[in-house]
Formats: structure tokens, C-alpha cells, sequence
């Protein structure tokens, strides 16, 4: 993807353009929907622009929030209207937001995965839905106070989309 991926439009109506910190290594070579769980891979940070300092007291966490672009979509594949999930005529028909399907408007993927050591310049995690050669935009600590504040609800397809996931 080069040095920088295009993101988005900001309020000013000038490109946003970001450039990864990092990059996936290893892992899965091959884009697949289900079972993350148990694959290893490594979150390399970028040693032109960073040192081992800027990861200085994230081993103190277990999991990591990865905001990732998903390369490997095309522009002609984005979606911006409705869709079936995953194509499956027996889920109902959701706009792109209602999802988190690959194929989004400006092809960012958030995941949440464990973190098994820190390497100097080197993240090891389980369970990061992202593939080999992934481009990672930023890398935050899990802190369970960002996570859900009172109940959380969702609809019955996105929990049978996702019995398989990790």
C-alpha cells in the first residue's frame, strides 16, 4: 500500500492521510472469516519513526485495540448501502454501519486481541483478525473502562455470525 493510506475526508474537505505505525507480520496469509482465536501473529512497529521506549509499559496489559486498514480491498468492493452479511440471504438486510464487514467506506478494521509478549519492537498477540502485511494505523492498551457502560444488546444474526469468529 506504500508509505501512507488515504482514510478519509476531513471537515475541511482535504484527504486524511495516515501512515501505519506498523505492519502485521505472519499470522494468516489469507483473508478468512472465522476462527482468530488461537492465531499468533506479530504487531512490528515501524523502526524509522519508533523506538522500543514507545511501547515502554504496555506488557502491564493483557489485550490490545488494533486499528488496522484492510489493504486488501478493493475501492470497487467498498459497500455503502445495505447488504446481507457475509452474502447470507438468512440474515436481513443491514447498512454497512449496521456490520463490521471488510468492504467498509474507508476499509478500517478495530479488533481487540490478546497480548502475549513485547519484543522490543515487537507485539506478539492472539486472536488479531488482521492478516500478513497488514498495515496497522494505531495500537492502544484494552482498559475495560472503554469497554460497554450498561447493557449491551444486539440482534440475534450478529450473534450467530459471530459464534465462530475467535
Amino acid at each position: 500500500m506504500g508509505d501512507s493510506t488515504t482514510a478519509g475526508t476531513a471537515a475541511s474537505g482535504g484527504d486524511v492521510v495516515l501512515r501505519p505505525v506498523a505492519r502485521v507480520v505472519g499470522g494468516r496469509a489469507d483473508v478468512v472469516d472465522d476462527d482468530w482465536g488461537p492465531v499468533l501473529a506479530v504487531i512490528r512497529l515501524d523502526g524509522e519513526r519508533f523506538a522500543p521506549e514507545a511501547l515502554f509499559g504496555l506488557e502491564e496489559f493483557s489485550h490490545l485495540e488494533v486499528v488496522f486498514h484492510f489493504d486488501r480491498v478493493t475501492p470497487e468492493k467498498v459497500e455503502s448501502g445495505a447488504r446481507h452479511p457475509r452474502g447470507n440471504t438468512d440474515w436481513p438486510l443491514v447498512g454497512i454501519f449496521a456490520q463490521r464487514g471488510k468492504n467498509r467506506p474507508n476499509r478500517l478494521g478495530v479488533s481487540r486481541c490478546r497480548l502475549v509478549k513485547v519484543d522490543g519492537l515487537d507485539l506478539h498477540v492472539a486472536g488479531l483478525d488482521a492478516v500478513d502485511g497488514t498495515p496497522v494505523l494505531d495500537i492502544k492498551p484494552y482498559m475495560a473502562e472503554f469497554g460497554p457502560i450498561g447493557e449491551v444488546r444486539q440482534p440475534a444474526w450478529s450473534t450467530e455470525i459471530m459464534r465462530a469468529y475467535y
